[in-house]
């Protein structure tokens, strides 16, 4: 995998070893949140809210029959959603979020790990009834299901402590680089790796990884020699990796985060807005992003399928 002799590989295993136990409050392969993105608790308490019976008869009746709200999420995605250090919990600032969106439409949310790539098709199969995973509003995924944003947040790069191999974003033909699969960064890598050939210059070795604490854990090992993810996770992750990373240029293409429903669902979709716009009134929306330190996404018009780029 490495091409490096038996020693080599065995130091890069250990890299990895040490990446993924660094990354193991960041990501997993089960269920998660986490604390503040300085390492705050996951255990401080959420702020009380009450339902609002308004809201509450607008939610399906196939969802409020039992009074729960089935949420797919992939659970790599720290701090937005994780597996806590129990290893069953999930925990991060969506599942602490949609959690009071939830409890707002008098519902109780359960989170259930699912890979990313396969989170929306389960909404609009019913295998989840809402998708909770940090979805980047774009016009693919509205063509596929209603949307309603809730977050902002662009794309950040890191690299190796000191940036040995002199990593240029705006030049990184040539170079191994890491991102989770399904991802906008797919998108933005491959673009930048065309431009690359489109130059005469090498193309980008793109790696792609199921989990996004893989691909921050292959940045660690020097297995690629960057990556990039969404602002938030990126410079959660650097800080877990305790001075191994650091973040790399400036964040850039902000857009909106998006809950996933059914594309037929729209008034229960403008009702989870209204949810998101309550509790923005109320204090509690920012309550829950201080508690990760994630609070510059805020925003403050939750709107379904807004127009985006």
């Amino acid at each position: 995998m490495f091409h490096r002799s038996p020693v080599r590989r065995t130091a890069a295993a250990a890299a990895l070893t040490t990446a993924a136990l660094v990354l193991a409050g960041c990501g997993g392969s089960s269920d998660s949140s986490s604390g503040s993105a300085a390492g705050a608790s996951s255990s401080a308490p959420l702020p009380t809210v009450s339902a609002d019976d308004a809201l509450a008869a607008k939610v399906p009746e196939g969802i409020a029959s039992d009074g729960v709200i089935s949420v797919g999420s992939d659970t790599t995605y720290a701090p937005s959603e994780f597996i806590a250090e129990d290893g069953t919990t999930i925990v991060g600032f969506d599942v602490d979020l949609f959690s009071l969106v939830a409890e707002k439409l008098g519902l109780k949310a359960e989170f259930t790990t699912a890979p990313f790539d396969s989170i929306i098709a389960g909404v609009g199969s019913g295998k989840y009834e809402v998708g909770v995973s940090s979805f980047t509003i774009n016009p693919e995924r509205l063509a596929q299901a209603t949307m309603i944003s809730y977050y902002s947040a662009g794309t950040q790069w890191s690299t190796k402590k000191g940036n040995p191999e002199n990593v240029d974003p705006e030049n990184a033909c040539g170079l191994s680089i890491a991102v989770q699969k399904a991802t906008v960064q797919v998108d933005d890598i491959t673009a930048r790796s065309k431009t690359c050939t489109d130059d005469g210059k090498p193309a980008i070795t793109i790696d792609q990884y199921d989990a996004q604490s893989d691909a921050t854990a292959a940045v660690v090992s020097g297995k690629d020699v960057a990556g990039l993810a969404d602002s938030p996770v990126m410079a959660y992750a650097v800080k877990q990796t305790n001075g191994q990373l650091e973040l790399l240029g400036d964040v850039y293409d902000a857009a909106p985060y998006g809950y996933v429903v059914p594309k037929d669902q729209t008034e229960f979709a403008q009702a989870i807005a209204d949810a998101v716009k309550a509790l923005i009134a109320d204090g509690s929306y920012a309550d829950v992003l201080d508690k990760w330190g994630v609070e510059k996404g805020a925003i403050d018009d939750p709107t379904v399928n807004p127009t985006v780029g």
